[in-house]
């Protein structure tokens, strides 16, 4: 039985990368034959968000302290939890440079694969830079293309990601999908939903300036939001700004996100950048359509613009609101197009994807010998 390493941070979280290695993980240990061990940095005993196998071993390591101590630490838990697993290959699932930079930190006693969840863009903190930022993200990014040329294999989600990477050791592989249920939405109830951690990268504040306008032509519709709250971001304000309170629902995430796909009738995405747009695949499995700006990287892959939702150009709010718009007064449209979503994203099953994961397993472990 071959034995896989994933290293990562912590994984008791709601986020994608969560989920994706929830499904992965536990699909090669049930399904594939492997041996699947988990090391995780600081989990500190927490409950999982996510269903896990139980044939997964757990590892972990706790790290803190000032910056060489923690290194030194982290660097010494992950040798030892190695030298123990023995691994045929160690799979690293953290976004971070010291995930990039991991062969250089503990070498390499195996075959390493990188799993890239985001795009570098992520680095990106605000629409504009001035000089001494855009010397450090040039630099950091530089830094990041060596650190990926150090892997066996460095995977990217989406077509659109391979252009941020200069490295020849690029594979494609997409998100599993999480689930595909037996009974679609009906897409009939007045309600248009999203998903997603409230931050800079997810352009709530972008869609909430388009959903004024929905809402002036549709008062009777409903915007849900599902994400981790950030009072930081000021969203509840800019509702009250915009004159939308009554139309808008920030809650925090549920387990039964499944449910409130069900429930929706449109999904939207507004992120200013995506590693792939998980959420996607997940709304249009229940055979609901999305509306997504055709930001880097990923909702271009998913989305057969004006066959199964639509693409509208990154930041053109007014092209939201117009698609939105669209959907809500033609329900015949929206029907047709959430079932071609539905059909269309059967390319994400879980079977499809292992098997592209347990090709590059094999082929990894026979070049090594």
């Amino acid at each position: 039985m071959k034995r896989l390493l994933y290293i990562t941070n912590q994984i008791f979280g709601p986020g994608g990368l969560e989920r994706v290695l929830s499904i992965k993980a536990s699909g090669l240990a049930e399904d594939y034959n492997y041996k699947v061990h988990i090391l995780t940095l600081n989990q500190n005993n927490k409950n999982l968000f996510y269903k896990f196998s139980k044939k997964i071993t757990y590892h972990n390591i706790e790290a803190n302290g000032h910056p060489i101590k923690y290194l030194k630490t982290y660097r010494n838990g992950i040798k030892s939890i190695i030298k123990k697993v023995a691994p045929d290959i160690v799979l690293v699932c953290d976004d971070g440079l010291k995930g990039l930079l991991l062969p250089l930190i503990i070498g390499k006693p195996c075959p390493m694969i990188y799993e890239r969840h985001v795009s570098k863009n992520i680095e990106l903190k605000f629409n504009r830079l001035n000089l001494i930022e855009k010397i450090k993200a040039e630099f950091k990014f530089k830094l990041m293309d060596f650190g990926a040329s150090l892997f066996d294999a460095f995977i990217v989600l989406t077509q659109g990601n391979t252009k941020e990477w200069h490295t020849k050791n690029l594979h494609v592989i997409p998100n599993p999908l999480s689930f595909y249920p037996k009974e679609p939405s009906s897409l009939k109830n007045k309600k248009v939903i999203a998903v997603g951690k409230q931050c800079f990268q997810k352009g709530y504040d972008r869609l909430l300036k388009s959903w004024k306008t929905v809402n002036e032509k549709h008062p009777d519709w409903i915007l849900d939001i599902y994400g981790t709250i950030n009072k930081n971001e000021g969203l509840n304000i800019l509702v009250n700004e915009l004159g939308i309170s009554e139309s808008v629902n920030f809650f925090e995430p549920v387990r039964n996100i499944t449910d409130k796909y069900k429930e929706a009738s449109i999904y939207v995405m507004s992120s200013r950048y995506e590693g792939f747009g998980m959420v996607l695949t997940e709304a249009m499995a229940y055979g609901v359509p999305c509306i997504s700006f055709d930001c880097p990287h990923g909702p271009s892959d998913i989305i057969n613009n004006g066959a199964d939702g639509f693409l509208v150009p990154n930041s053109d709010i007014n092209a939201l609101s117009d698609k939105i718009n669209l959907l809500i007064e033609h329900e015949a449209l929206r029907f047709d197009m959430g079932e071609k979503a539905r059909e269309n994203v059967k390319r994400y099953l879980p079977k499809t994807i292992m098997n592209q994961w347990d090709a590059l397993f094999k082929h990894i472990m026979i070049n090594r010998k």
